[in-house]
């Protein structure tokens, strides 16, 4: 995240989500983290648990702010389309550890892609991409 603000990765529809799906929408994200970062006097925010969900502002509380609707937007769609919303990181237990083997190379387009989507640490990456499609 640098530069220029993005906003979420998520396509809204072009019309107002139904009020019981943004209730819904709305608790959820309110249980997700948010992460800040400082650069050219601008706050970027991007959600732990949905890091395409991004957010700006001229201050702290003002990213977060902006970085939560862009988590109930995301949380919202895909409740809508029947997607399952990832659990709060605050809640996972993850006590087992797996380990694969890549080449080099592999390493590398793993990572590339881990950072182009916003994710801090290939693992991250590697279990949100597996179990977005399980």
């Amino acid at each position: 995240m640098c530069g220029k603000s993005r906003k979420s990765d998520a396509k809204a529809p072009a019309r107002p989500f139904d009020k019981d799906v943004l209730a819904k929408a709305r608790q959820a994200a309110e249980r997700y983290q948010i992460v800040l970062k400082y650069e050219d006097d601008e706050w970027y925010g991007h959600g732990l648990e949905l890091p395409g969900a991004r957010g700006d502002g001229k201050t702290p509380a003002a990213a977060v702010a902006d970085t939560r609707e862009a988590l109930v937007t995301m949380v919202a769609y895909m409740l809508e389309e029947g997607q399952t919303i990832p659990a709060p990181a605050s809640e996972g237990n993850r006590s087992v550890q797996i380990n694969i083997r890549v080449t080099p190379e592999e390493k590398t387009v793993l990572e590339s892609r881990s950072r182009a989507k916003g994710f801090r640490g290939l693992s991250d990456f590697i279990r949100a991409s597996m179990l977005e499609k399980a």
